[in-house]
């Protein structure tokens, strides 16, 4: 088993760990390693894997990725604005809705938003990333609306907003159409569109997890629009609950799938579910998260089965913690997510790894493995490749004294 006090995976080489797997396991490595796309069959296979098989997994997830990208890692400096946590959907899986009379409820004013937006740019944001709950009683004018408003006053931030659930709520409050709304949404500043809501796309799944969210082909439909019209999305999944091996693979192929045809999506990014303050946890339905193999298992998975079609996998550092993240960037992943500046949605549901990083602080995590970090845009053009460190790169003391302790004693201290 692997666990982050255990370097011995990091030391052995891709050529190393396929002579060491099993032949069915090495086998469908292979293949991967020559540009060929796998199947289902092959994806379930490595979807159980255990010991030197996910050694090798992991390994060749990592060779792929340096193939495809090289060393850099990439990030974006961005902000998070949840405009508000009133949601009538009532997902058991999550832990930041509430009704419009709890005590904590909250919708911010267009204002405040603005004025979160404009802070964000002065301290060198490219984007913000709009999402917020859905209230009974929202006027469907309000998503145009608050792009509108922010791009008025900040014509250069991309706006990377409102996941599908947002827009088909948008779609049946506005009465618009699905493409007229989304071309609504562009012409009023709409950048990119979040890839969340997906969770697993599977409605067996998904009736368990929230039988009043959006079905698959409601999702399909928001994504394949979107790209049609030129907007781009990222693609997610979220892990790690009730779901088997099995909807992983099917999920990743059908988002595959999907790029096949549209080339729509920048990234995909694995999601850990957060589980301590969520319905589905408390009621016995899911199970705790996900192991530390389980992490790496399904970022390298996701690295082998969407090889040549979604060239960047991207970690979420808030629901991993730095150092279960820093590992999957050695299991396949390239892309280190943003800063934030400010996260309700983990947080609400029980993550405990922070709500902010600064641009230094990830330049000097991503320094730990050996990896050059680079600033990058929403759709992954380069801004600046930072070579050498620079006087603002530290590493967050209080979330990485344990690595902290091997740089300067040098105990290998793994992740």
């Amino acid at each position: 088993m692997l666990n982050t006090r255990d370097l011995q995976w990091r030391e052995i080489t891709a050529e190393q760990a396929l002579k060491t797997a099993s032949p069915a396991v090495g086998k469908i490595l292979e293949r991967s390693l020559a540009g060929k796309d796998l199947d289902a069959r092959d994806g379930l296979t490595l979807s159980c894997v255990t010991g030197e098989d996910l050694v090798a997994v992991i390994k060749i997830a990592d060779e792929l990725r340096r193939r495809a990208v090289g060393d850099q890692v990439t990030y974006v400096v961005n902000r998070n604005l949840n405009f508000t946590n009133v949601c009538v959907v009532g997902c058991a899986f999550c832990g930041f809705g509430r009704g419009a009379r709890s005590a904590d409820a909250f919708f911010h004013s267009t204002e405040s938003l603005v004025a979160r937006a404009k802070e964000a740019v002065e301290r060198g944001s490219t984007e913000v990333c709009i999402q917020g709950g859905l209230p009974r009683d929202l006027n469907g004018a309000y998503y145009a609306d608050l792009l509108r408003a922010i791009k008025s006053r900040l014509p250069n931030l991309h706006l990377h907003a409102y996941s599908p659930m947002e827009i088909v709520y948008g779609v049946e409050k506005t009465g618009m159409s699905l493409r007229e709304h989304l071309q609504t949404l562009k012409d009023a500043g709409l950048g990119s569109v979040p890839g969340t809501a997906a969770e697993i796309l599977d409605d067996e799944v998904r009736q368990l997890l929230s039988p009043n969210k959006l079905k698959v082909r409601q999702w399909i439909e928001v994504i394949r629009a979107a790209h049609e019209l030129g907007i781009r999305s990222t693609s997610t999944m979220m892990y790690g609950h009730v779901e088997l091996p099995e909807h992983w693979v099917r999920h990743l192929l059908l988002l595959r799938e999907i790029q096949m045809e549209t080339g729509g999506f920048t990234e995909f990014v694995p999601l850990g579910f957060i589980h301590s303050q969520t319905r589905l946890f408390r009621t016995g339905r899911a199970r705790p998260g996900s192991s530390f193999e389980e992490h790496l298992l399904v970022h390298a998975l996701a690295r082998i089965l969407l090889n040549g079609h979604i060239q960047n996998i991207q970690i979420s550092w808030v629901k991993l913690g730095f150092e279960a993240a820093l590992a999957c960037l050695e299991a396949g992943a390239n892309d280190f997510g943003g800063t934030l500046m400010e996260e309700s949605i983990s947080k609400a549901a029980g993550s405990h790894f922070g709500e902010s990083v600064s641009p230094g602080e990830i330049r000097a995590l991503i320094r730990t493995i050996g990896r050059t970090p680079a600033e990058r845009t929403t759709t992954y053009n380069i801004r600046r490749v930072f070579e050498r460190a620079d006087s603002g790169e530290a590493l967050p003391v209080e979330r990485m004294a344990g690595h902290i302790e091997s740089t300067v004693t040098g105990d290998e201290v793994g992740y």
